[in-house]
């Protein structure tokens, strides 16, 4: 059969200006679902420019990425050096001393049509002292070391173990360099030293390279990292500047000697003025200082980073400053930003590679042809900054909500004014402890109860619906549940044993 033509208006010449996760990760996307007869996709790197690549901890979501490329779990573990991930720890955020976890899935079940959290609080009213993470399967694994893929084993909580990766950024990128060359990407080497305009529409027309190449397309993305060379630089497109409410503007990332202690979960532990992370690969340890250079200098935010390592460091400290935010548009005319290029939203929750994944989506989505309709523009913009907000809010609510009262930094924090939504969302917790999913935030409802009750948020009472079940059925089935889950627990193998046995780097 004969394949039907082409449109004559289809985007024919696709260049990604940069490298690194975001510009790998488009052009893997576009050679697995475009393909090479539809388009000629082209990278434009410079060996000369280092990438940020602190990004390390990911999602559950990067999972559906993999799979979408048609990736062996296994080998992408292998070559990235990876592990496993099961959610974050968050230690002195609330107050010095007090630690918490945030798990991917869920606590417990729902019962009866309400929601668990519920008859978690109604035990807590009536004295059970016991922390949630009692009914977390990724928590209770989590603490004790233990890791595996889910099975298919019925009703048990192993059919359903939700679960993210920890991995090398530069061995990431380097690995889906190699998957899309495969598939008829060409890369080009290169440093881009001007960005010329089209006459008339001020759409993208060429990027020039020091050596005087010039490389034209239909369809620019930016990913040049916070250079923004052509979304920020040529196209002059603003930034929407959020550190007023995310006030750290500075990390210092190094790798050190990794231990025996590969846990499956990223640590984060709250320091005088921002956090430290903890990030183990099978051949290091990813670390890094996140602060505000208003209440600590870079000297006192190394100096702090290196006393707080598990072995010794492997390179010398790196400083990457950032500011918090995004730009006024993510795609302007024939041009679409991602990465950093787009914004930075501090690595807190990991969701740095997800904003790459959901702008790859995104833009797949609203494909457009040469015509570049403003109406799709308008939508992708508007969704993006939609989601941008969403998760801002997200972790705004690990600063504004704590106890701490130790530095002039978290009294500013506790003290700020937050946004409506946040604040609002802050208001029904404390009323009976509910959390909800606004239309398709990333987050859903069982993260905004893991931090808000993590965070000390008190609700004054819980769902009166959880009253419609007994007390002694309430006892009964949430014993049940956490019983279930610590016999489960008790099944998953060690975390290094698991690599070991299916996906450990030569």
């Amino acid at each position: 059969m004969n394949q039907a033509p082409l449109p004559p208006d289809r985007i024919r010449r696709i260049v990604i200006v940069g490298g690194g996760s975001a510009g790998w990760m488009a052009a893997a996307t576009l050679a697995r679902i475009l393909g090479p007869d539809y388009a000629d996709v082209t990278v434009v790197e410079s060996d000369e420019i280092g990438t940020v690549g602190v990004g390390e901890a990911t999602i559950p979501q990067m999972a559906t990425f993999n799979r979408m490329l048609g990736i062996d779990e296994d080998e992408f573990i292998r070559e990235t050096k990876g592990s496993f991930k099961l959610g974050i720890e968050f230690v002195d955020w609330a107050r010095i001393g007090h630690s918490y976890f945030h798990p991917f899935g869920s606590f417990g079940v729902n019962m009866g049509g309400v929601s668990f959290h519920a008859y978690y609080l109604r035990a807590r009213a009536n004295g059970d002292t016991r922390p949630i993470e009692d009914w977390s399967l990724q928590a209770t694994a989590a603490s004790r070391g233990k890791f595996m893929r889910p099975i298919d084993a019925g009703r048990s909580p192993l059919s359903e173990i939700a679960y993210a990766y920890h991995f090398d950024a530069g061995l990431y990128a380097n690995y889906l360099r190699r998957f899309a060359e495969a598939r008829g990407v060409v890369r080009q080497e290169g440093r881009v030293v001007d960005v010329p305009l089209r006459p008339g529409d001020g759409f993208v027309e060429a990027v020039v390279l020091a050596d005087g190449t010039r490389i034209g397309g239909d369809l620019f993305i930016d990913c040049s990292g916070f250079r923004a060379l052509l979304i920020g630089k040529a196209l002059g497109t603003g930034f929407v500047d959020w550190s007023h409410w995310l006030p750290c503007d500075r990390a210092v990332a190094v790798p050190c000697a990794g231990s025996d202690a590969m846990t499956p979960f990223t640590r984060s532990t709250a320091r005088k003025a921002g956090w430290q992370w903890r990030i183990p690969l099978q051949h290091r340890v990813g670390n890094g200082h996140v602060y505000c250079s208003r209440y600590l200098s870079d000297d006192e935010a190394t100096a702090m980073l290196l006393e707080n390592l598990d072995g010794e460091p492997l390179a010398d400290p790196r400083l990457v400053p950032f500011r918090t935010g995004h730009r006024t548009s993510f795609w302007v005319r024939n041009c679409v930003a991602l990465g950093l290029a787009a914004g930075f939203m501090e690595p807190l929750e990991s969701t740095s590679l997800w904003l790459i994944q959901s702008g790859i989506s995104r833009l797949l989505a609203m494909f457009p042809d040469r015509r570049f309709d403003p109406a799709e523009i308008d939508r992708y913009n508007r969704i993006l900054s939609t989601e941008y907000a969403e998760i801002r809010d997200f972790l705004i609510l690990h600063y504004h909500a704590t106890e701490r009262r130790d530095s002039a930094f978290w009294d500013h924090c506790r003290n700020m004014a937050v946004p409506e939504r946040l604040a609002e969302k802050m208001r029904v917790f404390q009323s009976h402890g509910r959390t909800f999913r606004e239309n398709e935030e990333l987050f859903n409802d069982t993260s905004w109860f893991a931090v808000m009750l993590g965070q000390q948020l008190a609700p004054r009472a819980y769902d009166p619906v959880a009253d419609m079940m007994s007390w002694d059925e309430t006892e009964r089935r949430l014993a049940h549940i956490r019983d279930a889950i610590n016999n489960s627990a008790d099944y998953m193998p060690p975390h290094r044993e698991f690599i070991r046995a299916n996906c450990a780097a030569t």
